[in-house]
């Protein structure tokens, strides 16, 4: 496998399982250096260090750095240790969000506590700001080229799960937009990454079936390549601003999961 992302640095937040570890990987895939960021530590599974491992398994070099991104201080040091080790970045991907416990699936707003909005637009919408903030001057220090991945879903357009999920992801969807715009004279790219119905290790346990008997879903490494696919995409620039579906990279790009299959289409997509 060649490795067009080699001597390329990025951060994935929100990367210690889920979308952000398969994003991780697969940027390691094509030789990236990944700093992984996360809450958990440790020997467990679900963990930044255990992502930092499968990254250099995968061919890149994995950096973990345990980060709490409802932490505005936490998120600067992550972006300090960067400048410090490289002085600029190429990609960072957007993709940290906690997930509410217990989660808000269905019912109505006034069903779930108000802290649910912290949960789901603060680590989330406005982690993904605090960010991007800190990592713009080092976007800016590598020069033209530079990607800002944002992973947000299909929640930006339709009805998800919840009131607060869905304010969540539209702001995040006009957020990336609009930073596209601010961004396209420094020669940088900013395009929103919608996934389907992704296999995380969360949804896996939910419905307590195996990742491979999930004909209907993407795998959080299918997602990951695509996210990959657009970091080397000689037209980046013409897709900033823009929303693109992991279903039409993956034709676009010939991409397949670990199981050898193609990311599976969204069945509730919604065309705007």
């Amino acid at each position: 496998m060649t490795q067009p992302l080699a001597g390329k640095v990025a951060v994935v937040t929100g990367s210690s399982r889920g979308i952000g570890r398969g994003t991780a990987i697969a940027l390691g895939e094509l030789g990236a250096t990944v700093y992984i960021t996360g809450r958990s530590t440790g020997d467990g599974e679900l963990t930044v260090d255990r992502t930092a491992q499968l990254v250099d398994e995968a061919g890149g070099h994995g950096v973990a750095v345990q980060t709490d991104h409802g932490d505005d201080a936490q998120i600067a040091a992550l972006f300090a240790r960067v400048g410090d080790d490289h002085g600029q970045l190429d990609i960072l991907v957007n993709n940290v969000y906690k997930i509410p416990d217990p989660p808000a699936w269905g019912g109505g707003f006034w069903d779930h506590p108000v802290s649910i909005w912290d949960d789901q637009v603060g680590i989330g919408l406005r982690a993904h700001y605090v960010a991007a903030w800190h990592a713009a001057p080092l976007l800016f220090a590598a020069g033209p080229g530079g990607f800002i991945c944002n992973v947000s879903s299909p929640g930006g357009q339709s009805y998800h799960f919840s009131s607060s999920y869905g304010a969540g992801k539209a702001g995040f969807d006009r957020l990336s937009a609009d930073m596209a715009i601010e961004l396209e004279p420094k020669g940088i790219a900013s395009v929103t990454l919608y996934p389907g119905s992704v296999s995380t290790e969360f949804i896996v346990e939910a419905r307590g079936v195996d990742a491979l008997a999930m004909d209907t879903a993407q795998t959080p490494l299918a997602v990951g390549r695509t996210a990959a696919a657009l970091a080397t995409a000689d037209d980046l620039m013409d897709r900033s601003g823009t929303i693109q579906w992991v279903e039409d990279l993956a034709v676009e790009f010939n991409i397949v999961d670990e199981y050898g299959r193609t990311p599976a289409a969204y069945g509730r997509r919604v065309v705007a």
